[in-house]
């Protein structure tokens, strides 16, 4: 297969692709054309119908697998594929597993270092709580293990949940190492947890949208009425422990203008959203380095806020 991370300038391509989404538009002439973005799982391609009567243009729908024949050519700097003949694929052309980006970790192996940080939770009520999730919530459990962390920002990747969820909760637990003046069950427990209404923010793979609740809710929100629903089933659950979780999964992103509703109050609540941010980041610097294979700037990134070069 001639994987879209492999594309180059002037490659004539003809190989089977996720249609992950379809639009009509409008050339300034007025004539109409077709945007197509293709996937697989090295990446995505923009491309184009320009004459979607063409006797070689075929039926198909958003979320199709599709047969492509085009040319990959470079526009205002970026490659895209003109797209010269496309039909809905048969069973039995494609692999599905060939299409999904997927983390680069073995899934069991996270979870189970994930289940260790959690055991090492002495605190009987936040303990009950992560079990109450991790343990008891086969639905949960499934989803956490699948969905991926974000649309395109970082992690966008089958297990990108379980993985950023692993790697904060590791940095969590070093920098309750470094201050043991903070609250080291609560941190943990909230790194596991920060992201929870990631579950019901975004489909699963192949789709992997926003939900409409997503849209509506986003994952802060549902994540802290989870967390609640939960929390109304353990019995004695102290109400200011309570309010310490939801504090911190509310204001997990750090600041009001990155979508949470309050500002970091308690400590744990700041460990948590700069454990969370430095993740984030992390991973959206490396996804954009891997990307391009070189040693030049890559120009500014707007979700770094710089321009970016990898070092020697």
């Amino acid at each position: 297969m001639h994987f879209i991370e492999k594309f180059k300038d002037g490659d004539r391509i003809s190989d089977v692709y996720l249609c992950k989404s379809k639009s009509t538009a409008l050339t300034k002439s007025g004539k109409e054309y077709e945007n197509v973005m293709l996937q697989d799982k090295t990446g995505q391609m923009d491309s184009k119908i320009w004459d979607p009567s063409s006797g070689g243009i075929c039926d198909f729908d958003a979320m199709d697998y599709v047969a492509v024949t085009g040319q990959v050519i470079s526009f205002n700097g970026a490659l895209q594929l003109k797209i010269e003949r496309i039909r809905k694929a048969d069973e039995g052309e494609y692999v599905p597993s060939d299409y999904i980006p997927c983390s680069k970790y073995d899934i069991e192996e996270m979870y189970t270092e994930l289940m260790q940080y959690i055991g090492s939770v002495k605190n009987e009520y936040l303990s009950a709580l992560l079990k109450s999730f991790f343990t008891d919530d086969a639905d949960f459990i499934a989803k956490f293990k699948s969905i991926a962390a974000g649309k395109t920002v970082h992690h966008g990747f089958l297990g990108g949940l379980l993985e950023h969820s692993l790697s904060v909760t590791r940095l969590c637990v070093k920098i309750a190492e470094n201050y043991p003046f903070l609250n080291r069950d609560l941190l943990i427990t909230c790194a596991a947890l920060h992201d929870a209404g990631k579950v019901k923010e975004l489909a699963p793979f192949p789709k992997n949208d926003y939900t409409d609740e997503g849209n509506f809710l986003g994952h802060i929100v549902m994540g802290y009425e989870m967390i609640q629903q939960k929390i109304a089933g353990i019995e004695g659950f102290p109400p200011v422990l309570a309010s310490e979780v939801g504090h911190c999964i509310l204001s997990h992103h750090g600041e009001l203008e990155y979508g949470s509703p309050k500002k970091p109050c308690i400590m744990e609540a700041v460990a948590l959203s700069m454990a969370d941010n430095m993740d984030a980041k992390m991973e959206t610097f490396k996804e954009a380095l891997e990307a391009k294979d070189t040693n030049e700037w890559l120009g500014f990134n707007r979700w770094l806020d710089a321009n970016i070069k990898k070092t020697l």
